[in-house]
């Protein structure tokens, strides 16, 4: 294995225990489930403070282009990112299906625009799998694992399992501040 992706290997791995340990100790893990370019990502429901439509934020000169702006919610100034952009997807066409989820995490209040939502989902620890090692070309950093939802379905679903708080506190996204441990 390429020593340069132990570190990167070990993160993911310990987001994923975290998270697998959180459903054995407090039952599943519940995950808003949202769409993103075709693919299905969830996001943990702990972190989700509420799902708005989407409206055009006020743009910031000189932001990169996945900084949409900032919106007022309620007296409460409220960046915005738009996650397809941020992930590299092509441009998003806005429509009636486009929400900001908005997020709360360590205290700070960020919302996140994506394709659309589909539905809360509760994942056992037997329906929650290590994301696939990738070379250095992937950044899998905010990859916690992959949920399989349902894997007697026919149309049996995976989904990335985002470490939101993470990919929140990249210093790409410069959001917020990370949390000690």
């Amino acid at each position: 294995m390429n020593t340069a992706l132990i570190p990167a290997v070990q993160e993911r791995s310990a987001a994923l225990t975290s998270m697998a340990d959180a459903a054995v100790t407090a039952g599943p893990l519940e995950v808003l489930t949202c769409q993103l370019g075709g693919v299905s990502y969830g996001i943990e429901l702990r972190c989700v403070q509420e799902i708005r439509s989407y409206e055009a934020p006020t743009r910031i000169a000189n932001a990169p282009d996945f900084i949409k702006g900032f919106v007022n919610l309620r007296g409460v100034i409220v960046p915005v990112i738009d996650l397809r952009l941020s992930f590299g997807l092509p441009v998003p066409a806005y429509d009636a299906f486009t929400i900001t989820v908005v997020l709360n995490l360590a205290d700070r209040i960020v919302g996140v625009v994506v394709d659309s939502v589909s539905d809360v989902i509760a994942l056992l620890p037997s329906q929650i799998m290590p994301a696939p090692d990738f070379n250095d070309t992937v950044d899998a950093r905010y990859i916690a694992g992959i949920g399989t939802p349902d894997v007697s379905s026919s149309d049996a679903r995976m989904l990335v399992l985002l470490d939101i708080e993470k990919l929140m506190s990249s210093a790409a996204m410069g959001l917020v501040q990370p949390v000690l441990q």
